[in-house]
């Protein structure tokens, strides 16, 4: 992907954001053990298992739109217990294929929480990719040295989730991806003090509670 600052499409590029989110993502997932697959998440329908599978998915749904493809037909796969890195890095130069043409990020896209330009919803995955990589951090006991930008980028795009009655928006998203049960990965809001770590803020909007 790219790592410049324009696309020249009238938005912001979010693709160098997105780089840097899936690097912290990368190395989170680099330093989970084999012991840990089975222990809980702060998102209580996934272990780290299964949570591996689903940020591997993300990056496979990313990839999927910039092909122009419907990325709600990606099914998550579960992989060796050994093979996650090496999944996360095949899907994520699946992803920068996919995007790398800058007329990509003006096209029209529309997903069940917002349509828009490539660009603008390329940029509402920064807070999924984020939160799960704390989920992940958070189950296997590691403190990620966060990427500021990353993070201000997720927290500008936070108003994609209402701050009240998510369920609604779920029961609608859940219903465009085919799925006979609601999917509700992000509870609703927990209060943080305005002056808290940024991600502290960001998972919090989530439903997280980081416990500082």
């Amino acid at each position: 992907m790219t790592s410049a600052t324009s696309s020249g499409t009238g938005h912001l590029d979010p693709r160098h954001i997105l780089d840097r989110a899936i690097a912290t993502g990368g190395s989170v997932i680099a330093r989970v053990r084999p012991d840990q697959l089975a222990a809980p998440t702060p998102c209580s329908e996934m272990d780290v298992r299964t949570m591996l599978g689903h940020l591997v998915g993300v990056l496979d749904r990313i990839a999927a739109l910039g092909r122009g493809e419907d990325p709600f037909t990606v099914i998550e796969t579960l992989v060796a217990d050994d093979g996650w890195s090496d999944a996360w890095t095949t899907s994520a130069s699946r992803a920068a294929e996919a995007w790398r043409d800058d007329d990509v990020l003006a096209q029209p896209m529309a997903l069940p929480w917002i349509q828009g330009s490539g660009a603008e919803v390329l940029a509402t995955y920064f807070s999924e990719l984020t939160v799960h990589t704390w989920d992940l951090a958070t189950a296997t006991g590691q403190q990620p040295d966060w990427d500021d930008d990353v993070v201000t980028a997720a927290l500008a795009a936070r108003d994609i989730l209402p701050a009240e009655n998510r369920r609604a928006l779920f029961e609608e998203i859940s219903a465009a991806m085919g799925l006979d049960e609601v999917a509700i990965p992000f509870a609703e809001a927990v209060q943080v003090p305005d002056d808290a770590p940024a991600i502290d803020r960001l998972v919090a909007w989530n439903g997280r509670d980081s416990g500082r």
